[in-house]
């Protein structure tokens, strides 16, 4: 499936999982290189950047959000000429759908992304546009974490476990899908200079700098992750050992009970109070005793209670 946007003289083909005879189309219209286009037919593992005579040609990997999870990952190739932008997308319809009303707003109105002609300022705004919805879904995410940390001190450590397991997996995912961006716009940087020259310049290290703000707030939120995961490890740790403390005073408390039993279950002819009158109650007096001087001691002395 192919879409065509226009602006000005700018030409943006939205292309999503194309048949041959659409890529072969594409390649023939545009003078693209063949080599591009088998790129185009199958989903790339790495990204890379290729720079040809008349485009530049490059493949990025986005992480694809649902809700605070990562669901997968979106490749989109994005082939850049001097008065045309081609994209190609696996993985998700909806990376582009923001910009795209972006794109067709602007046209509606006369709008230009930027002062310059061609298609180099269409890519950065493109580019920014994709990055500002990660660091939307990352701010949902550091929101989430503040959630948490409320709820953990608010005596809810057990199921922030799996809360907090969910979004380092998500922040995992993340990082995996954008880890080599860095490198890619680098490259990008210096084939960009050489295609659309100097002046392109500040937006191509533009896009660096966008790219190290999703870096910044993956590493601020991570950093924010450990911090809780280990505050919530210690309250539980603390909890459960205030719960063995608990349990060890009570069987410590009734040990004395049960040896208090079994002295008098004894079958010896000597054994004093057994047959006398009251000896039940008297015999649970001394159990009471017992448990009695054991808690106080527990609470007052050793102050376990």
């Amino acid at each position: 499936m192919i879409r065509t946007y226009r602006q000005n003289s700018i030409v943006w083909l939205d292309m999503e999982s194309p048949t041959p005879l659409e890529v072969k189309q594409v390649l023939d219209d545009y003078s693209i290189h063949p080599l591009v286009g088998e790129e185009l037919l199958t989903p790339t593992l790495r990204p890379k950047v290729d720079l040809y005579r008349n485009c530049i040609y490059l493949i990025l990997h986005f992480p694809v959000f649902e809700k605070t999870s990562v669901a997968g990952t979106a490749e989109i190739d994005f082939i850049v000429g001097r008065n045309f932008i081609i994209t190609n997308r696996f993985g998700s319809r909806d990376t582009l759908l923001r910009f795209t009303k972006i794109f067709e707003m602007k046209g509606l109105l006369g709008d230009k992304f930027s002062e310059g002609s061609h298609a180099g300022f269409v890519f950065s705004a493109m580019l920014k546009d994709l990055y500002s919805g990660i660091l939307d879904r990352l701010e949902v995410i550091r929101n989430r974490l503040t959630d948490i940390e409320s709820k953990i001190f608010s005596g809810r450590e057990r199921e922030m476990v799996q809360a907090l397991s969910d979004i380092s997996r998500t922040l995992l995912d993340s990082a995996h899908a954008l880890s080599l961006h860095r490198q890619v716009l680098e490259s990008f940087e210096t084939a960009g200079r050489k295609f659309f020259g100097d002046d392109f310049v500040f937006y191509l290290q533009s896009l660096t700098s966008e790219y190290y703000k999703i870096e910044g707030a993956l590493e601020s939120a991570r950093g924010s992750l450990v911090e809780l995961r280990e505050t919530n490890n210690s309250l539980l740790s603390t909890k459960q050992n205030e719960i063995m403390k608990s349990l060890t005073v009570v069987s410590f408390i009734a040990l004395p009970l049960g040896v208090i039993a079994a002295l008098f279950q004894i079958e010896a002819v000597s054994r004093p109070i057994v047959g006398q009158q009251n000896d039940f109650w008297i015999i649970v007096g001394l159990m009471a005793a017992a448990a009695l001087g054991s808690y106080i001691y527990f609470k007052i002395y050793k102050k376990w209670l």
